[in-house]
């Protein structure tokens, strides 16, 4: 009998401390796990998804600590996390903003809470103990999760007198997290982690007031709406409140939807291409074709071009360092062709239209012709779209970007947040397996690459656009659920991917489901049709 820590130092000596976690028979486990029996043992660093996941759960857990430490008053608000970083707030009972000095002192503290390598303690505890531990901490979110979840007993861990729950295990002890910085942001500040790329470095000064802007949007809206946290969603679900839920979030879409068509229309004398970026599963066909109807509705015709069919002939497609192709690559797309279409489109001249056959890896022509007309515009949508080097040849005046994400507002509690790649992942999960025939299996392995993709070639374009729509619901991963804990289910034991499959499922077990016969009440052209379908339930 020993301990994962023991058999890390056994096992891997002067190395032992760069690994975080352990996957146990393929289940992600804290390196305090005591193993009794022989098992199958996959040490993971932070070069792993689980092994990010669990340094920045630690980390924020130390950040909270040191909160309570240096300004015993103020509250710590973790809100949501931007590109290798978590947003915080810290509310101080005479309302003023955060200072470089606040962030020097607290900084200072972590690397104290740190230095001192000071462990981290797991406990179950009854559900209703926890519930009045969170509440007499000042954690009444958390104890409202606790509550609407229904489990029996929740995991608890201690940091000296500091308690939180966290969603996945913790590092042993404070000393593993070596790397972070704190810096005033926004409204806030940011702490910052290593980068995924190169666990050494931790990014400068981001570049994301757009982005952060719409997060303050929507969780403001949030805040009217009474649906800050998962426990408040749970409890109008619970309450019979879900058609109203359903109705207004849909009805907030619809005014973005027609504010980013009318700006549009403002700019009708100089604009003719509309672009639309953004990341997997983000919404963007859905964007495309409701600002698409929006801007018929004030006399425009738009027209739609495809920027699938631009791709270069499959034996030119460049591969990645796997030797697989490589479809997220900009070289993927014959730029130079679709720079000269465009020009030419834009100066009234026709042209014939490439449809590219995926089957065959070829670009053909099929006949179909297009000329814009003086009351047209073109959209044109796909992951590149904000890529100046994509339209390089059209004069920035006649273009319009639009970026849209699915920034997930809402917060499971206090200082836990939830990912937006974890909600774009799960809509790609229930859309792949209902209308492309790939299980959650392969969605879920083939994801690290479409993550890798995402840095290369959406993100750091983002800020580059004119306006940025959200296209996350508060209501959607009640709704998500029931689509995907079948899926989920299926993947056995020994697949890579199982790991993935039980943090989801656990995930997932937080949230109280949308009961199917509600689905009526999403309209056909919500952005969750576009996962789910357009089915009735029976």
């Amino acid at each position: 009998m020993k301990t994962l820590h023991e058999l890390n130092r056994e096992r891997n000596g002067a190395d032992a401390g760069k690994y975080l976690a352990a996957l146990v028979d393929n289940r992600l486990k804290c390196l305090d796990y005591i193993l009794y029996n022989p098992h199958e043992v996959q040490f993971v660093d932070y070069s792993h998804p689980d092994g990010r996941r669990t340094y920045i759960r630690s980390l924020s857990f130390v950040l909270q600590k040191a909160v309570k430490e240096v300004f015993p008053q103020a509250k710590l608000r973790i809100s949501y996390s931007v590109v290798n970083s978590l947003y915080c707030n810290l509310v101080f009972p005479d309302a003023r903003e955060e200072t470089d000095r606040d962030m020097e002192l607290i900084r200072q503290a972590m690397t104290r809470i740190i230095e001192q390598d000071i462990p981290f303690r797991m406990e179950k505890i009854p559900t209703e103990e926890a519930q009045q531990l969170f509440e007499k901490a000042g954690f009444p979110q958390k104890a409202l999760l606790q509550k609407t979840r229904g489990h029996f007993y929740t995991t608890v861990y201690t940091l000296d007198q500091s308690y939180d729950t966290f969603y996945g295990p913790l590092v042993p002890s404070a000393g593993y997290l070596k790397l972070f910085y704190l810096r005033r942001f926004y409204k806030g500040f940011l702490l910052q982690y290593p980068h995924p790329d190169n666990p050494a470095r931790v990014d400068g000064p981001p570049k994301l007031h757009k982005l952060v802007e719409v997060f303050e949007e929507y969780v403001n809206w949030g805040k009217v709406m009474g649906v800050r946290d998962v426990g408040s969603l749970n409890q109008k679900i619970q309450n019979g409140e879900t058609k109203d839920l359903i109705l207004i979030g849909e009805a907030l879409h619809s005014r973005r939807y027609a504010a980013i068509a009318d700006t549009i229309f403002g700019l009708r004398d100089k604009v003719r291409l509309v672009l639309v970026a953004g990341p997997s599963s983000s919404g963007k066909t859905t964007t495309s074709k409701r600002i698409s109807k929006q801007l018929k509705v004030l006399g425009m015709q738009p027209v739609v071009l495809e920027m699938d069919n631009y791709f270069v002939d499959r034996e030119n497609t460049p591969r990645d360092e796997n030797g697989d192709f490589d479809f997220e690559s900009l070289q993927a797309l014959d730029v130079a062709f679709l720079n000269k279409q465009l020009f030419e489109l834009l100066d009234g001249k026709e042209i014939e239209v490439p449809l590219f056959d995926f089957l065959t890896g070829k670009r053909a022509f099929n006949g179909k012709k297009l000329r814009l007309q003086e009351n047209q515009v073109l959209i044109m949508e796909g992951i590149h779209a904000l890529n100046p080097v994509l339209t390089k040849n059209i004069p920035e005046d006649n273009k319009f970007r639009i970026y849209a994400s699915a920034l997930t507002s809402l917060a499971m509690d206090e200082n836990n947040r939830i990912s937006t790649t974890d909600t774009r992942m799960i809509r790609r999960m229930v859309r792949d397996a209902q209308f492309r025939g790939i299980s959650a299996e392969e969605t879920i392995l083939r994801w690290p690459s479409i993550s890798y993709g995402e840095r290369q070639n959406i993100f750091p374009f983002q800020e580059e656009a004119d306006v940025m729509f959200n296209s996350a619901l508060p209501y959607e991963l009640a709704v998500l659920k029931s689509h995907a804990e079948p899926l989920l289910h299926r993947i056995p034991p020994v697949s890579k991917a199982y790991p993935e499959a039980l943090r989801l499922l656990n995930f997932l077990s937080y949230f109280t489901c949308v009961h199917p016969t509600d689905e009526r009440y999403i309209p056909y052209v919500s952005v969750i049709r576009e996962f789910i379908g357009t089915n009735p339930p029976d």
